[in-house]
């Protein structure tokens, strides 16, 4: 429904902010229509979030003004900005964890009375909320048991609790499948034909295409564009965002595969039955996908196969030799690396430096036989992975809090990389990284591989799977349903396995 005082729900004109002497938006403007998706694009580190916060009172902009529904406004914190209207879903999880599903959605509403709240009724508004996105997650279940796309439709959920007028999602689909996917934008359009205005933040710029109306992009801090989606291609958002044609997002896999498996898993079963009967193998210098719908056990598999998980029964065999990971301790040991898909919470230690971060895998191999750290070894280990990974910082004590999502994943291969792993896992590598980011992540995992490492990569992205693997195994109810090779690569023949449909003219591959 269009306002009668403008013809924007926002408008937000000239916006400055700096952090001490670090200028991080420069005479930013972005205007947004009632009931339009509007995207907003940019490298990590290109203002995005500082725009989005300034937007919704978690900064204070230091020039310009912002107008919501033409009226000026100045929202000090987040509430001021929740009384307003103005919903945030951030790419990183702010629940509470040893809280209900309904308690996390409804926070803002505990404590609302003197004497009582009625428990029944938020549980049963939850879960109301919940069932009208079309996702499955009981409402008083207790978040730390929810998978993290649970979470994020969690998030979501809570953000639509409020008398939402304006809508940000911040890199809303890093984790989900297709199909997930699929739900969150037939929900938007939902929400777009009632007018709230949506503004979205996503580094899937195929996704840009399917949902948005307009478009704003972004480029160290300096808006360098906005128009009409229809107006412009691929090619022209990423010249905008990165100021140069990006030719190959892929690199050409020249890694040399060897013929007997580095690392062997038989028989795995988990003790939650989220995982049963896999089997599967990886060869040295070889880049083994795995695909699957949300739930499918890809994450589980991985967690199990690390020690981060009780496994119930299985076999892990490494060059050649059984071995025992009872524990990610036993793991490291080993020299398998697991890069997990939550960064907050898995994936890196925030408070904490790069160079600590860098550092706690490869203590051992860093210090002396009496147990005293090297630190001329340290930072020379630590140095060279900061350049070689291209890691944006002005030094290696920067905490990792501080850095873009695209440097903090960074920061969590770089911590598998300095023991030198034989085989490495990596969940989502490239959840909420920008796509120049994106190309030397792709780069550094062919570099890893044509060092000999057995690299599995678990991943919802379908066209970066067939990017960067040699070897598609699709996961479906806990176990391997299909195996696909390159010349089989394709969305339909990985969504059929993922449903666990057999492959047109083909025979069904089972018990890889």
């Amino acid at each position: 429904m269009k306002n009668s005082e403008s013809e924007y729900r926002v408008e937000m004109t000239g916006i400055s902010k700096s952090f001490g002497v670090v200028s991080v938006l420069e005479n930013v403007n972005l205007k947004v229509k009632h009931g339009e998706i509007h995207a907003l694009l940019g490298e990590n580190g290109a203002g995005k979030s500082t725009l989005v916060k300034i937007l919704s009172g978690v900064h204070q902009k230091d020039g310009g003004q912002v107008l919501l529904n033409g009226k000026e406004i100045t929202p000090k914190n987040t509430h001021d900005g929740q009384v307003l209207g103005i919903s945030v879903v951030y790419q990183e999880l702010s629940l509470v964890n040893d809280l209900s599903v309904a308690e996390n959605i409804y926070l803002h509403k505990l404590g609302a009375s003197k004497f009582w709240m009625n428990w029944k009724k938020i549980t049963k508004d939850a879960q109301e909320l919940i069932d009208s996105l079309g996702f499955e997650i009981d409402a008083s279940s207790r978040v730390r048991d929810l998978s993290i796309v649970q979470k994020q439709v969690v998030e979501i959920a809570k953000a639509l609790s409020e008398d939402t007028k304006v809508l940000v999602l911040d890199e809303p689909t890093t984790v989900f499948d297709p199909t997930d996917t699929q739900k969150l934008f037939d929900n938007l359009f939902k929400l777009k034909e009632k007018g709230i205005s949506i503004i979205y933040i996503s580094h899937h710029l195929e996704e840009i295409f399917k949902i948005a109306d307009s478009v704003t992009v972004l480029r160290d801090g300096v808006d360098t564009g906005s128009m009409a989606v229809s107006d412009t291609d691929t090619d022209g958002v990423i010249r905008l965002m990165i100021g140069r044609e990006l030719k190959d997002l892929y690199p050409v896999r020249d890694a040399e595969i060897g013929e007997e498996p580095i690392f062997e898993v038989k028989n795995l079963n988990g003790r939650r039955n989220l995982v049963h009967d896999v089997s599967f193998d990886v060869k040295p210098g070889e880049v083994l996908g795995i695909a699957g719908l949300g739930g499918s056990g890809r994450t589980e598999t991985a967690k199990l196969i690390f020690g981060a998980d009780k496994k119930k029964s299985g076999t892990l065999i490494l060059n050649g030799k059984e071995i025992k990971c009872n524990s990610p301790v036993d793991a490291v040991g080993h020299e398998i690396g697991f890069v997990s898909e939550d960064r907050k919470e898995e994936g890196v230690f925030l408070p904490l430096s790069i160079r600590k971060n860098i550092s706690v895998t490869s203590l051992k191999s860093i210090s002396n036989k009496l147990g005293f750290l090297n630190v001329d070894k340290e930072f020379e280990n630590v140095l060279g992975l900061i350049d070689k990974l291209n890691i944006k910082a002005p030094s290696s004590e920067v905490n990792v809090k501080n850095l873009s999502g695209g440097n903090q994943q960074k920061v969590a291969l770089a911590k598998w990389l300095s023991i030198d792993s034989k085989v490495i896992f990596i969940d989502e590598p490239t959840r909420g990284v920008d796509v120049g980011a994106k190309v030397e992540i792709y780069n550094l995992i062919n570099e890893v591989a044509k060092k000999g490492v057995g690299v599995v990569v678990i991943s919802s992205d379908m066209p970066e799977i067939m990017g960067i693997a040699d070897r598609i195994l699709v996961m479906h109810e806990g176990t391997f349903y299909g195996e696909l090779a390159k010349s089989e690569f394709s969305e339909e023949n990985i969504l059929r396995y993922s449903i666990g449909k057999p492959l047109k003219q083909t025979v069904l591959k089972k018990n890889i």
